[in-house]
């Protein structure tokens, strides 16, 4: 792989090294902000430089193992060498995706929420299955998913449920899923075989409580303990140590009930709450600018979905955003959902007149 020209991983390590030397200086931790502003580059750089690095080291491997077969004849390693090239492939393009990824919280760890919609029990089963399909996909990345909150239907499947997601960008690869997921099939629950429509709605939030202050006044909020909720009694809670916490002014409600202790759970449910309200404000600052530039554009309803998962007549998952679409329904339900996040965050790149390139030879050019 070689260096210049867009990876021009010599003019990253000589910037990293003049911004290693700035935050050496103890003047400019005088300014706040321009210190984090420095540091954050930093941190940044040496990310990239880092991963680049390793891409390198992959394909001089993968360049030694093919030597080897030639001189040796050996066919055996013909696939193993086929795997690297597919894993090396693959994780460029991952690290290529990385760089898009200019959101303020796009490298923060992130909050999942999936909520069931229109279509009553069928509709709960599906934010299950919805919910399955995302820890699948969190475990496919490498990312770390924990339950904090889960409501169960009342026959089959889940109300709702909220997940901690922890990991490299896990806020960047995961906005990509707001919004809302339909799903067409045969209704296991209708005596009848008729085919049913269900909806689910996705949100996700970064976990903004280091970087972001949000504001909370004690006051104006109401904790309510009470005991955590389970199948089976294997490994609950049997203590009221599940809260739930409602800001009175929003009347946004959060709880938790996941971790072993109230202090815990309340702790995890704040910091929910500030993600929440956080959300809630830039959404509110959103909607004024489409109200002042974009007057006419018509409100996104419940039922304005962002992807199909159609079981029955065909099998087809489609994403109306990107149009990117396959018929292998079973592996997107698996987890399999990167094609389609990629696809949007290309497309998003795009409509930002900004491709991993592009990105790199401005920060090349502003350096000059």
């Amino acid at each position: 792989m070689k260096c210049g020209g867009f990876f021009d991983l010599d003019g990253w390590r000589s910037r990293a090294d003049e911004l290693e030397e700035k935050l050496k200086d103890s003047s400019l931790w005088q300014n706040t902000e321009e210190a984090k502003r420095v540091n954050k580059e930093f941190a940044r750089l040496k990310e990239r430089i880092q991963g680049f690095e390793k891409l390198e080291k992959d394909v001089e491997d993968l360049q030694v193992l093919l030597e080897l077969a030639e001189e040796e004849q050996d066919e055996s390693l013909e696939r193993e060498i086929k795997e690297g090239v597919d894993r090396v492939q693959k994780e460029l393009e991952r690290w290529q995706v990385e760089q898009l990824f200019r959101g303020e919280h796009d490298s923060k760890d992130a909050f999942l929420s999936i909520n069931s919609g229109a279509g009553g029990t069928e509709a709960m089963d599906w934010a299950s299955m919805l919910l399955r399909m995302y820890l699948r996909y969190c475990q496919m990345m490498g990312f770390s998913a924990q339950i904090v909150d889960l409501q169960p239907g009342e026959e089959a499947g889940i109300k709702n449920a909220m997940v901690m997601v922890k990991g490299k960008y896990a806020y960047g690869w995961l906005r990509s899923e707001v919004g809302v997921h339909r799903l067409v099939r045969i209704s296991p629950f209708d005596a009848n075989k008729r085919r049913h429509t269900s909806f689910a709605a996705v949100f996700v939030m970064p976990d903004i409580e280091e970087e972001v202050e949000v504001k909370i006044d004690d006051k104006d909020l109401r904790v309510d303990v009470f005991r955590s909720q389970g199948k089976g009694g294997q490994g609950v809670n049997t203590t009221d140590s599940a809260v739930r916490i409602t800001h009175l002014p929003t009347g946004i409600v959060v709880q938790c009930q996941n971790e072993r202790s109230q202090h815990q759970n309340k702790a995890t449910a704040l910091k929910i709450l500030k993600a929440r309200l956080y959300e809630k404000e830039q959404a509110e600052r959103r909607e004024q600018i489409e109200k002042e530039f974009h007057s006419g554009k018509k409100e996104i309803e419940w039922g304005s979905q962002i992807r199909s998962y159609v079981l029955q007549p065909y099998q087809l998952v489609k994403d109306n955003r990107t149009g990117y679409e396959t018929g292998n329904v079973q592996s997107v339900l698996d987890g399999e959902l990167e094609p389609f996040v990629l696809a949007y965050l290309k497309q998003e790149a795009k409509k930002e007149g900004a491709t991993a390139g592009a990105v790199l030879q401005k920060e090349a050019s502003e350096r000059k």
